[in-house]
């Protein structure tokens, strides 16, 4: 029963249903970007490379016989998900420095809300001057 509880409790914290979102739209960006690279990105490099299409760059191992597959290093795949990897990591990454700019800026806009400037002490002739006001005040 307390193991139930202590998960109900993880479940409904903000962090873990932030975390979801992030997950849900992080695999959704991974598509796109998997897109980006696959249909845009590498065969404009194919062209670049006199027309090589990346994706079906493979290594033979072994040839494919009668009895057995062809065994192959699929080189050309990988390449295009260590771009893949490279454009998200740049991407969170700037995503992130972006945030963190943002939330520095409101947290020193925060800090000088905070720290209000004490009016300076006045000066000994101020408070006599003061005192002799009032009590010309108080005569009339």
């Amino acid at each position: 029963m307390k193991l139930l509880k202590e998960f109900k409790e993880f479940a409904i914290k903000g962090n873990v249903i932030d975390l979801a979102t992030a997950v849900i739209i992080g695999g959704a960006f991974g598509k796109i970007v998997s897109s980006l690279v696959a249909d845009i990105i590498m065969p404009i490099v194919g062209l670049l490379t006199g027309g090589t299409d990346f994706s079906a760059w493979k290594i033979v191992l072994r040839s494919a016989t009668a009895e057995r597959a062809a065994l192959n290093l699929n080189a050309g795949i990988f390449i295009q998900n260590i771009v893949d990897f490279l454009i998200i990591s740049a991407s969170v990454f700037l995503m992130i420095k972006i945030l963190l700019q943002i939330k520095n800026k409101f947290k020193k806009e925060e800090e000088k809300k905070e720290i209000l400037p004490t009016p300076p002490e006045p000066s000994a002739e101020s408070k006599l001057l003061a005192e002799i006001r009032d009590i010309l005040k108080n005569k009339e």
